[in-house]
């Protein structure tokens, strides 16, 4: 019996404009795992796109990854035709993005559902025509007493940089090759 290599599309929720900061960790993990898996991303009209066959654990994945130009309350435009051009498929799809309701460090992988208040994927919602039950890979970034605005356009501490690159990014790693499988 043969199988077919999944094919699993990633866009990392962020703003260009803003690198390395709580509310653009999704670009950085896009970032790492590029970097990770040798992955090269080219710059396109609306993002930065990168795709390639790799092994993610034990399992073949045809991945691609993307980073939208757009800022991150409006980039669901180029986010959906970048999905409707490589998988479109709503479950082999996976958005990650800044969660304030997760402490630092954590990873919360949810398949559909709402968008949490968060804007960035209420705009990639909106842009597919409704929730098509796509995977939210929410990475806690915490919170304090300054008010949201200004607390997420900080900059990561160095340690929630190495997090997200090292430790942090092997368990997005075990998540994605969950979600290759269950498409496989």
């Amino acid at each position: 019996m043969v199988f077919a290599t999944p094919h699993v599309f990633i866009a990392g929720l962020g703003n260009i404009s803003h690198p390395i900061t709580r509310h653009s960790v999704g670009q950085l993990i896009v970032d790492a795992l590029a970097s990770r898996l040798g992955i090269s991303m080219s710059s396109e009209r609306g993002g930065f796109r990168g795709r390639s066959d790799v092994l993610i654990g034990d399992t073949p994945v045809n991945l691609t990854l993307y980073k939208s130009k757009s800022f991150m309350n409006i980039s669901g435009p180029s986010i959906a035709a970048e999905y409707r051009k490589s998988v479109n498929s709503p479950s082999s799809m996976i958005v990650i993005t800044d969660s304030l309701s997760h402490r630092v460090e954590a990873l919360s992988v949810k398949l559909g559902g709402s968008a949490n208040g968060h804007n960035g994927v209420k705009s990639i919602i909106s842009a597919l025509g409704g929730d098509l039950g796509f995977y939210r890979f929410r990475v806690g970034i915490g919170r304090d007493d300054t008010d949201a605005a200004t607390y997420v356009l900080q900059r990561l501490s160095s340690h929630e940089r190495w997090y997200w690159t090292e430790d942090g990014l092997d368990l997005i790693l075990t998540e994605i090759e969950k979600v290759a499988r269950k498409n496989g």
